[in-house]
C-alpha cells in the first residue's frame, strides 16, 4: 500500500461538479425533502433485519432437519448482505439520519456482520471514495498474489485461470472480516495514523476491537453450541453464512468498479491524477441493472454507484431519481456514465474483464 497519497487535478473547465451540484440541491429544495433517508429506509431497516436475525432464532429454537439448518444459513448470510449494504452502509456514511447518534446506531451494526466501524470507515470512506480504482491506494484493489484485479499489478501464472476460481474465493470476503482482516488493517491503519472523523487513542480501537470480537463470536459460536446444536453443525452453518454473504458482497463491488470500461488510472510524475476528483469517479465506476427494482432494492442502490461515489452524504434511497441529472449533466459535459442495462451484462463484463488481465502482460 503507497502511503504517499495523489492529488485530483483542479482543472475542471467544464465545470462538471459544481452544475451537478447545483441541480441534485435544487431538486431535494424543490421536492421538499432531506437528502438523509426516511420512513422508507426505516421499513427497509425493519425488512433487512428481520431476514437476517428470524433464522438464527429459529435455528436456536426448533430441531430441524439438517438440509433446513443450512438453508436457514443461507437465508442469514442473504439478510447480513441486506444489513450491510441498506443500513450499515448508509449509517457509516452519515446519510441514514440527520440525527448523528442514529447513524452511529446503525453503522455500528457492523459489529453483527463480523466487521469493526474503525476499520471500515478508513478503508471504504477514506481510501476508496477518495482514491477509487488507484492501485496502491484503493484497498478494495487488493488481493495479494490470488487475484489480479489492475493491468499495473504484477502477473503471476496461475492468473491465467482467475476468471475460473474468482467466484469461489469471493465467498470469504466477511469470513476474513471476522477472523483476519480486523486485525491486520487496524494495525496498518493506526501506524498511519489514519481515521475518520475523531482520532481515539489506539489502545481505545484494540479494546473495542477485541471486545466486539468476544461478543460476536459468542453470537455465532458459542451461544448455538451452548443450546446443544452439534459443534460440527454450527461451525459448518456459520461458514455457509459468510460464504453467502460474501459472494453477495464481492460481487457487487466488482460489478461497479472492476468491469471492462472502468479505468484504473494512474498519478503523473508530481503525484497528480488527470481529472478532477468528480469526474474522476465516473471514469472508475459503474452502474449496472439501473431499472430493476428487486436489484435496486436489494442492494441499497449500490447498483447506482456512480451517483452514491459523487454524493456519499445522500441516502442510497434517492439515488433512482438523481441518477438522470448526473446522466444529464455528464452527457453534456461529454464525459463517460458507464451503465450495464442488467446484472448479466454486468457479470459478463466483469469475468471478461478478468480473463483479459489474467493473460500474460506480454502476450495480452
Amino acid at each position: 500500500m503507497n502511503t504517499t497519497s495523489p492529488t485530483f487535478s483542479t482543472k475542471d473547465n467544464l465545470k462538471f461538479f459544481r452544475t451537478l451540484n447545483s441541480r441534485v440541491n435544487a431538486y431535494f429544495k424543490e421536492n421538499n425533502l432531506k437528502k438523509t433517508g426516511n420512513w422508507k429506509l426505516h421499513l427497509k431497516t425493519i425488512i433487512m433485519f428481520t431476514i437476517f436475525l428470524t433464522p438464527y432464532f429459529f435455528l436456536l429454537a426448533m430441531d430441524m432437519p439438517f438440509w433446513a439448518y443450512l438453508l436457514l444459513n443461507i437465508v442469514i448470510g442473504v439478510g447480513m448482505a441486506g444489513v450491510g449494504m441498506n443500513v450499515m452502509h448508509d449509517g457509516n456514511h452519515g446519510s441514514y439520519s440527520s440525527k448523528s447518534w442514529l447513524n452511529k446506531i446503525m453503522g455500528g451494526s457492523i459489529y453483527i456482520l463480523a466487521g469493526n466501524v474503525y476499520n471500515w470507515q478508513v478503508q471504504h470512506n477514506v481510501l476508496h471514495h477518495t482514491y477509487t480504482n488507484i492501485l496502491g491506494h484503493d484497498e478494495d484493489l487488493e488481493a495479494g498474489r490470488v487475484l489480479r484485479f489492475t493491468k499495473e499489478a504484477k502477473w503471476y501464472s496461475h492468473h491465467k485461470f482467475q476468471h475460473y476460481y474468482s467466484f469461489f474465493l469471493y465467498g470469504l470476503l466477511t469470513f476474513n472480516w471476522a477472523i483476519t482482516t480486523d486485525f491486520q488493517q487496524m494495525r496498518r491503519y493506526l501506524k498511519r495514523n489514519l481515521s475518520y472523523g475523531e482520532f481515539k487513542k489506539p489502545v481505545i480501537r484494540w479494546t473495542t476491537l477485541v471486545i466486539t470480537k468476544i461478543i460476536y463470536f459468542s453470537i455465532w459460536l458459542v451461544i448455538p453450541m451452548v443450546l446443544g446444536i452439534t459443534w460440527w453443525k454450527v461451525l459448518l452453518g456459520f461458514l455457509v453464512m459468510h460464504y453467502t454473504a460474501g459472494v453477495i458482497l464481492s460481487v457487487v463491488f466488482q460489478l461497479a468498479h472492476v468491469v471492462e470500461d472502468t479505468h484504473n488510472p494512474i498519478p503523473d510524475e508530481n503525484g497528480e491524477i488527470e481529472n478532477t476528483w468528480a469526474i474522476h469517479q465516473l471514469y472508475t465506476t459503474a452502474n449496472f441493472a439501473p431499472k430493476n427494482w428487486l436489484i435496486n432494492y436489494y442492494t441499497g442502490g449500490l447498483n447506482h454507484q456512480i451517483e452514491h461515489h459523487i454524493f456519499p452524504n445522500i441516502s442510497h434511497i434517492h439515488y433512482g431519481k438523481i441518477a438522470e441529472i448526473v446522466k444529464q449533466t455528464a452527457k453534456e459535459c461529454e464525459l463517460p456514465y458507464y451503465e450495464f442495462k442488467t446484472t448479466r451484462e454486468a457479470i459478463i463484463s466483469h469475468f471478461k474483464h478478468l480473463k483479459e488481465l489474467g493473460k500474460q502482460p506480454q502476450l495480452a
